[in-house]
């Protein structure tokens, strides 16, 4: 047999292989899993490799590193196979940077965290938000949001758990503190003291459903079969709130949330007292985005949001909301489009969405 038809032979061979598709398709999601050599350059790489594609009659296949350089083939520099794969790396990396920030009197600057982690500016921030889901000055911004509400909880005063947390001033603190707790200091530390809010309960086809609302807006929508239970969940959230039932005015606006539950169609204009970390904030967002009829994956939630990595880390955002149907959180299902866990069971969520896709 000639060297043509040996070489046509070998890449026929290569080409029927599935491991071809994925390097063709430079396929990260194939990194790990095999390794390819090179026969006129003699190195071996990982399936994503940006490298200038190989004909593939000098393509082989390995299952492991130490397979390919026992055949006499050498990392390739530009994939570096021998190291573990690119995203482990940046989480690895990433990881390390959280531990600095967490560590940090102030928020270190964008160029500073850049400079520790190796890379520009621009590539550490694209990296940093693909692993966490959050810029690095959120993820900063959160982590001393944390702090301040555990120092809160431990005693001593404001002045000082402010200090401890990481903030340079009171003033800098108390013009963020209502964003970062909800409240003033004094008052989440009493666990709402002095802090009004006022609801009703009402009910739906779909069983109980109180609205509670704050000075900034309605913070509570919740579902369930116990009009006491959903009360108590209530006085959990804020121990030291002063509750207050709702007057005739008020049980209005709970019938308008009624209303929207049997008929989606109307739509629910509420301004809306809506807590939690940046990256809940950012789910919630692209959830109040899908319209009423349509659905999305946990995956699909994640890449809109640009954390294509975070679906778990969207789901538990899910779970944690609060608001039913207005933040919409029935209408995330699976990949397959089945429907998984919702706070307020798995069958109002299958009602929700039946009702509005009939709307």
């Amino acid at each position: 047999m000639n060297a043509l038809a040996t070489g046509e032979k070998l890449a026929a061979r290569t080409k029927k292989d599935p491991r071809w598709t994925a390097v063709v398709a430079r396929d990260s999601k194939a990194d790990g899993k095999f390794f390819y050599s090179v026969r006129t350059t003699g190195v071996y790489c990982r399936p994503s490799c940006g490298s200038r594609r190989a004909r593939p009659e000098n393509v082989r296949f390995f299952s492991t590193v130490a397979d390919a350089e026992r055949a006499g083939f050498r990392p390739c520099k530009r994939c570096r196979p021998d190291q573990p794969p690119l995203h482990k790396q940046h989480a690895t990396k990433v990881a390390e940077i959280c531990r600095f920030i967490e560590s940090a009197g102030e928020i270190p600057s964008l160029h500073d965290l850049a400079g520790k982690a190796g890379l520009s500016a621009y590539h550490f921030h694209r990296v940093f938000k693909a692993v966490t889901g959050l810029t690095p000055r959120a993820y900063a911004a959160a982590h001393r949001a944390r702090r301040v509400r555990n120092e809160l909880g431990r005693g001593g005063t404001v002045t000082e758990a402010i200090y401890s947390a990481g903030y340079g001033s009171n003033g800098r603190f108390y013009e963020a503190s209502d964003e970062v707790l909800g409240m003033t200091p004094s008052s989440y530390r009493a666990g709402g003291a002095n802090t009004e809010i006022r609801f009703a309960i009402g009910e739906c086809s779909l069983g109980s459903l109180l609205v509670a609302q704050s000075g900034r807006g309605i913070c509570a929508i919740l579902l369930g079969d116990d009009p006491g239970a959903l009360a108590r969940d209530l006085q959990d959230r804020f121990p030291h709130a002063r509750l207050v039932g709702g007057d005739k005015g008020y049980e209005k606006l709970v019938a308008k949330v009624v209303g929207f539950v049997e008929a989606p169609a109307l739509g629910l204009d509420l301004p809306l007292d809506v807590r939690g970390t940046a990256f809940q904030q950012r789910v919630w967002q692209a959830l109040r985005k899908i319209p009423a009829g349509s659905t999305a994956s946990y995956t699909e939630i994640a890449k809109r949001i640009g954390s294509p990595k975070s679906v778990r880390a969207v789901a538990q955002a899910c779970a944690a909301n609060a608001l039913a149907v207005a933040i919409p959180c029935h209408r995330v299902v699976r990949n397959d489009g089945t429907l998984s866990g919702y706070r307020w069971g798995v069958e109002r969520k299958r009602a929700l969405l039946r009702r509005e896709a009939e709307a």
